[in-house]
């Protein structure tokens, strides 16, 4: 640690010596003017330096100024800026009044950090008369606030020498996000936003414009690589890709180094055909040589470059090349102010009287080729007046007038030393100051932050250039003050093409975002926007989507509904048969004295066809949009309709099994059994005990059956086993149905129930025997249809077996619904049969055939009417 302090001490004893005894040899210029208060002024006079050989040690015995070359009029007319803000500051009431004035020491920086901090130290150093411009033998006063530098660069290394003595700095470009650190630029302050603001707005814009697949060009140094790292993290957050990254040097001293790295940057952007936007924070001069060596390369001119505050004005670049050869210049650019009364400055301006008394720069620029006289020089200078720098400087000496002016009440700033610079730092970072009308303050970072103008550059040589929009930071969003936009809008910048709505992007491993391939959404996902990163997933409860869908759709309830065909031809069906119900049951009733009428069972007639009505109307129950109720209901309305069907069906068969039997105690003991309405209320009472269990403990409910690309709304029947039962119990009744009326098929032919008993049964079991396999192995909406369909060809088999061939009779064969013709049928069966068993047995069959014409006529079986002479019609089964 001792070792490293005696080095720095005679280190800086060195420098010290060599500086003082070096010091008159230098020759200084600038601008000056006196004043009570003393401004310096830093402003790029020049834009290069001419190298300095540091290799050869026997060229160089002292410290050297290097020679500043390439006259920058630009600089000359911000530097002009400063003096006629100054001189409008001690013509306002607000100094004139305290009797002050401001006076300035404007050196040039040559665009060079060196050279700049050379002058920083002719700022800061109380020098003799030898040393003044103006030979003056009073020494010169301290300086109270510097102006400038522009670039962010420089601005860094004068930053670090005026924080020693706390000297406030403001800057009108330099925008270079370090200097917002207070921790390590205390003093600095500006007069413009800083880069976070410029890199976040140029990606929003590259963001509106869907512009991801850019490239970067930068200058090397602390500016370009802090402006570059803000503008990486922003794409980063946006989805924007950047293609490529060239830093060019930062030295435009060797002319040789920097066209290398203009060539390799041209090289770049060729290979990088689908990069259509570069955005540029280099320098103007470099961009001139960028755009001179693309104007003959194989480069699209359908680009858009993409200039920040450091060349977003300077369209005197393109004196050699035209906008059409490199595409188009969007610009961002500082808030600019009224000029007007700069430029009467500018044509006022006596450049003779200026130059030879306080100004030697505007001596030099007299001498450039192009300027020939004082008129043409004012040209000169107002073509190149940009607005918003001019707006900006003569913010910042607005800035410090007021703060002058605040400290100057209270004490006599006559006085050399009265006020120390720490002093107006101190109330220059609480100033409030008014400019054109608008009151501005710095923030806590020492920034005044008024957005940017988004210009678009033309073919015109004219400086003034097309603001198409306005940034504002407040919101991070611009204001388009030109709709036409059909130039900068039609430029794709991609890496790959849009996926479109039902497709996603998917990237290779190892490549950027932004570059990738299309793939389609599967079956129930989708995307609905472009270049979606992955599919969203449709809620497969109630949404469903085909491939490569862009959206989901809402999956439609399915039940056998009321206005599908197959619906109306079944409830068509069964209105029919309720028709036919009431017809047969009006006709019945009218011939109820009538021998078929008896023979057909009488009054259970009527309520088998009551039943049928209760199985029709059960129809009604299947068809619709299922519910709770409905599913409780339909199935037990037609097990219990249905079952009092068999139960009548199975008395009458019952009653064909007595008229059969030739074993007559056999007979006699059926004919105790045969209680028609206990039997039926047994068979009811069963069935009504199952329906029970089933609505108590495994109560049917309306299901919902998720699919594909619907929701199946169907009725689950609780148990499978007690439907079964039910249904089986019903089948049970209808095959004992079915054997009492097979041995009775034989009977008289006229009034003989029993085929028809039979055919009945057979085709209710053979439909229900059908339904089953069907019912366990179809699903959808159309089930409730198969059970209907079976319920109707149930119905309309009984209806057709058991009341049509009466009807027939009644209506169409009266003669057949007499006693006489009853009679002579038995008469004729009984003849038939004993002829029959005689020859089949050789036995006397008196017996059987007495027993059987017994059991026919004998009217206690079904009545209570006592008749033995003539056989009653009703007790024939």
């Amino acid at each position: 640690m001792a070792r490293l302090d005696l080095n720095f001490l005679l280190m800086l004893s060195v420098l010290v010596g060599v500086t003082e005894a070096s010091l008159a040899q230098f020759s200084h210029q600038g601008a000056m003017a006196h004043g009570d208060i003393i401004i310096g002024g830093l402003f790029p006079i020049h834009e290069a330096v001419e190298a300095v050989n540091y290799t050869d040690l026997n060229s160089f015995s002292s410290p050297q100024r290097p020679n500043c070359s390439r006259f920058y009029t630009k600089g000359l007319n911000q530097a002009l800026a400063m003096i006629h803000a100054v001189e409008m500051a001690n013509r306002s009431p607000m100094l004139s009044s305290l009797n002050i004035t401001l006076g300035y020491h404007i050196y040039d920086t040559c665009s060079d950090v060196t050279t700049a901090l050379w002058a920083v130290q002719d700022l800061t150093r109380p020098f003799s008369d030898c040393d003044s411009p103006t030979n003056s033998s009073q020494p010169v006063q301290p300086i109270m606030a510097v102006i400038g530098p522009s670039s962010s660069e420089i601005s860094i290394a004068v930053a670090r020498e005026l924080n020693l003595l706390l000297i406030p700095q403001i800057s009108y470009s330099s925008t270079a996000m370090i200097l917002s650190d207070k921790s390590r630029f205390p003093a600095f302050m500006r007069t413009v936003p800083n880069d976070e603001y410029q890199t976040h707005a140029m990606v929003q814009l590259l963001k509106d414009n869907k512009w991801t697949w850019v490239g970067i060009i930068i200058t090397d140094g602390d500016y370009g690589r802090s402006a570059m790292e803000s503008f990486v993290k922003h794409t980063e957050t946006e989805e924007i890709c950047v293609a490529f990254k060239a830093i060019l040097p930062d030295s435009l001293a060797d002319q040789q180094k920097l066209n290398i790295h203009i060539n390799k940057t041209v090289d770049i952007i060729e290979k990088n055909i689908k990069v259509n936007v570069v955005v540029s924070f280099a320098k103007s001069s470099q961009m001139k040589l960028l755009f001179q060596g693309l104007r003959s390369s194989n480069v699209s001119n359908n680009k858009v470059w993409v200039a920040s505050d450091n060349w977003s004005t300077a369209k005197h670049i393109l004196k050699d090349v035209n906008l059409s050869d490199i595409g188009n210049v969007l610009g961002f650019t500082f808030k600019s102010g009224n000029v007007t009364t700069f430029h009467q400055y500018l044509t006022d301006l006596q450049f003779e009287s200026e130059a030879e008394l306080k100004n030697s720069f505007l001596e030099e620029f007299l001498k450039q080729p192009d300027i020939g006289n004082a008129a043409k020089a004012a040209q000169n200078l107002i073509k190149n007046t940009y607005s918003d720098m001019v707006f900006s400087v003569q913010m910042a000496v607005s800035a410090i007038a007021n703060a002058v002016a605040e400290l100057c009440v209270k004490r006599q700033c006559k006085t050399p030393t009265t006020i120390q610079p720490w002093e107006l730092f101190k109330q220059l970072r609480n100033v409030n100051f008014e400019k054109e009308g608008v009151m501005y303050n710095f923030d806590a970072n020492g920034d005044i932050n008024l957005g940017y103008d988004v210009c678009l550059w033309d073919e015109h040589e004219s400086e003034e250039h097309d603001i198409i929009a306005e940034y504002y930071p407040s919101n991070s969003s611009f204001t388009f003050t030109r709709k036409n936009r059909s130039d900068i809008e039609n430029v794709v910048s991609k890496c790959s093409e849009s996926c479109q709505p039902g497709e996603y992007k998917k990237s290779a491993e190892g490549q950027h975002t932004c570059c990738y391939e299309c793939l389609v959404c599967t079956e129930n996902q989708y995307s609905n926007h472009t270049d979606a990163d992955a599919c969203s997933k449709c809620d497969t409860e109630n949404m469903w989507s085909s491939t490569n869908s862009s959206e989901c759709h809402p999956k439609l309830y399915e039940y056998f509904e009321w206005d599908c065909g197959l619906a109306i031809i079944l409830l068509t069906l069964a209105a029919f048969g309720i028709l036919l119900l009431f017809s047969m049951s009006a006709l019945f009733f009218w011939q109820r004295d009538s021998l078929v009428v008896k023979a057909a069972g009488g009054p259970l007639c009527h309520l088998i066809l009551f039943s049928l009505l209760g199985s029709f109307v059960s129809v009604i129950f299947f068809v619709g949009e299922p519910s709770n109720e409905t599913c409780r209901v339909r199935q037990v309305i037609f097990g219990l309709s249905f079952t009092l069907c068999v139960s009548c069906i199975l008395v009458k068969s019952l009653k064909i099994l007595l008229a059969f039997q030739m074993n007559l105690e056999l007979t006699e003991l059926l004919r105790k059994l045969y209680k028609p309405y206990v039997i039926v209320c047994i068979c009811m009472g069963l069935q009504g005990t199952i329906c029970a269990i089933l609505l108590t403990l495994h109560m049917p409910f309306k299901d919902k059956v998720v699919q594909p690309k619907s929701i199946l709304l169907e009725c689950n029947e609780g148990s499978s086993m007690m439907f079964g039962l039910m249904l089986g119990y019903i089948s049970l009744l209808a095959l004992i149905c079915f054997t009492f009326a097979y041995k009775g098929r034989k009977l008289p032919q006229k009034y003989n129930e029993a085929k028809f008993i039979t055919f009945g049964m057979l085709i209710y079991l053979m439909a229900w025997v059908i339904f089953i396999p069907v019912h366990i192995t179809t699903s959808g909406k159309y089930v409730p249809a198969v059970e209907v369909v079976v319920i109707l060809i149930s119905n309309y088999g009984i209806l057709s077996c058991h009341f049509l061939p009466k009807c027939y009779i009644i209506i169409f064969k009266k003669e057949h619904n007499t006693k006489d013709a009853f009679l002579n049928s038995v008469h004729e069966y009984a003849r038939k049969s004993a002829e029959n068993i005689r020859g089949l047995t050789g036995t006397d069959p008196q017996s059987k055939t007495e027993n059987l014409v017994y059991v026919i006529s004998n009217p206690s079986l079904v009545t209570e009417e006592k008749q033995v002479s003539v056989p009653k019609i009703d007790n024939v089964a």
